[in-house]
């Protein structure tokens, strides 16, 4: 009897493992929703107002995914002033783009890759990095 209880509790605990595993494999996901976009990325990142002027080719941005999901902190090296607060859709299967972008304000992260053009109140900050 004993023996049966533990066969049969066995099974139960490796088909739940098995469903458990299953629904978080989800093809469909967000990748808003998740921290994909997060991390540290390196190459060109320059800043510019009427008191600094800054450009290197061996900067970073760190990207956070703020608790909203849909919203990302851009963190630059350099002392160049971060973008906080960037609101975000997904626009492909590993793409977000900043909601509203135009030609003085896009911001675009693909699989690996960060590109930004944003001004704005006479500031401009620019980059191309890589993971």
């Amino acid at each position: 009897m004993m023996l049966k209880t533990i066969k049969t509790l066995g099974i139960f605990m490796l088909v739940l493992f098995t469903a458990i595993s299953f629904s978080s494999c989800s093809s469909e996901e967000d990748v808003t929703k998740d921290d994909a976009f997060a991390g540290i990325y390196k190459g060109s990142v320059s800043y510019n107002d009427t008191e600094k002027n800054i450009s290197t080719t061996e900067g970073s941005i760190f990207i956070t995914k703020v608790v909203s999901g849909t919203k990302y902190n851009f963190a630059f090296s350099n002392d160049i002033p971060p973008l906080n607060g960037i609101d975000v859709e997904k626009t492909g299967e590993n793409t977000i783009v900043m909601v509203g972008s135009n030609t003085t304000a896009y911001i675009r992260v693909e699989n690996n890759h960060v590109r930004i053009l944003y001004t704005k109140d006479g500031k401009n900050w620019t980059a191309d990095c890589k993971r």
